[in-house]
């Protein structure tokens, strides 16, 4: 955060016994449901999480507290904080405590955003004109049409986003209205009802929780993966430089007297486990491996590429093992290695599912673009007269014959704008797909804002 919005001195003026005690209060609101639910402390939310995440939430909390007035002397945090230590910051972090003492969580829609400089945030609750939001940060990962629980607080002239962001899924958006609905609204309804700003001040903890649910049950939902040895599953590409003047042929020689080396070309081995382990270490969850026709299992792959020789392999300990076996047989022949690591979540994200690699392709950028386009609209125009979940399986065709139907055939495009935009590679083709046609086909280009 920046030094103008430095919240230093009002957090330790927070270890006062009685506004430690208060703010206990609120971190209960906030995370108490979920603790007890799942039988866990907060540490474990920290480790399953990481500590990025879980300081956010715990801004979430305190930032809600700053709002809140309690039965001790002074009432209110920032008010006494300001009257007794206020002469110790300058103007513009007076401003900003002052703004998150009166703010209120809501969720927004963001758009027409200047990576680096400023979003359109549009209030998805409370409704209202949009809001233009200075902010240099969140603006650079943001994407259009995300949907953000944040804290938007007017500083000498600018609006700015509070410390707790969170990001919401469709799944957290439905989870936080049905929330508000069961709050604020009549039983059984279906739509989001007015909410005053003092009552949705109130139901902060709300945003935290729904968001929490969502997450945890995301991340939960996916198992550690270990391969057949036990060892968390990470894949490691270890690459040795060949030493000057090395030649292929003799860097290969050498790799075949490796024991457990089977060699499929003249560049490419297959790293075989030379005796079955009788027990394996014990596995908590899903193990993975990769077998030879004969059923011996292959703990790795090693490949000449020009003047590399890699080693790849899907444990640390696997990668050590391999390591010593290959510095051991080569000697001279190879320089120290460089080791690149990424665990599955991360090749999840860098291969989107369906997406083929081929470095190698002859194939001009703008062309492969025109056809993945092409096919994206044949695609797209057939799913118009599909059956979609997210329309209550009617057709987009059908939905957008009614009111309510057009605002979830917009809710529908956004999502699919929204997605697309995700690609890793911003040239992606899928990245750079344009759905407007979609908008005026089905009549709802005026609800795109």
């Amino acid at each position: 955060m920046p030094t103008s919005h430095d919240l230093k001195g009002l957090m330790k003026f927070l270890t006062r016994d009685e506004w430690r005690e208060c703010f206990d209060e609120v971190l209960s609101d906030h995370f108490g449901p979920i603790l007890d639910a799942g039988d866990m402390d907060f540490e474990d939310i920290v480790e399953i999480l990481g500590e990025v995440w879980a300081m956010t939430l715990w801004g979430c909390a305190f930032e809600d507290f700053l709002t809140q007035d309690f039965e001790v002397e002074g009432g209110n945090i920032v008010d006494e904080y300001l009257k007794r230590r206020g002469w110790k910051e300058n103007a513009q972090a007076k401003a900003y405590m002052k703004a998150l003492r009166t703010s209120v969580m809501s969720l927004y829609e963001v758009r027409e955003i200047e990576p680096g400089k400023s979003l359109i945030a549009r209030d998805l609750i409370r409704g209202g004109e949009p809001i233009a939001v200075s902010e240099g940060t969140a603006t650079k990962t943001l994407k259009q049409w995300d949907r953000i629980a944040a804290r938007i607080v007017p500083v000498m002239g600018k609006n700015v986003f509070a410390g707790g962001l969170l990001p919401f899924t469709p799944q957290a958006t439905d989870a936080l209205f049905d929330g508000l609905r069961q709050m604020f609204g009549k039983k059984n309804a279906k739509k989001l009802p007015v909410i005053k700003d003092d009552d949705l001040q109130a139901a902060a903890s709300i945003f935290t929780l729904s968001w929490l649910f969502d997450t945890l049950e995301r991340a939960m939902g996916l198992p550690a993966i270990q391969n057949g040895d036990g060892d968390d599953l990470v894949f490691h590409d270890v690459r040795f430089p060949l030493a000057s003047g090395t030649a292929q042929k003799d860097v290969a020689a050498s790799v075949n007297t490796i024991a457990g080396m089977s060699q499929e070309n003249a560049k490419f081995w297959n790293w075989l486990e030379q005796e079955p382990k009788n027990k394996a270490r014990k596995r908590t969850s899903q193990a993975f491996d990769t077998t030879m026709d004969n059923g011996a299992r292959v703990l790795g792959n090693i490949e000449l590429k020009g003047k590399f020789l890699h080693l790849s392999t899907n444990s640390a300990e696997r990668a050590q093992k391999g390591t010593t076996l290959i510095q051991q047989a080569l000697g001279a022949l190879v320089r120290a290695p460089l080791t690149e690591i990424r665990t599955v979540e991360q090749m999840m994200t860098e291969r989107p599912a369906g997406k083929k690699e081929n470095p190698a392709s002859d194939i001009p950028p703008e062309i492969a673009e025109q056809v993945i386009h092409q096919f994206m609209d044949r695609q797209y125009r057939e799913t118009l007269d599909q059956p979609v979940g997210m329309l209550g399986n009617k057709t987009p065709r059908q939905a957008a014959k009614s009111a309510s139907g057009r605002h979830k055939v917009a809710e529908w495009l956004k999502y699919l704008e929204n997605q697309s935009l995700k690609q890793p590679d911003a040239a992606d083709p899928m990245a750079t797909y344009s759905f407007e046609w979609m908008w005026h086909e089905l009549g709802v280009l005026d609800l795109r804002q």
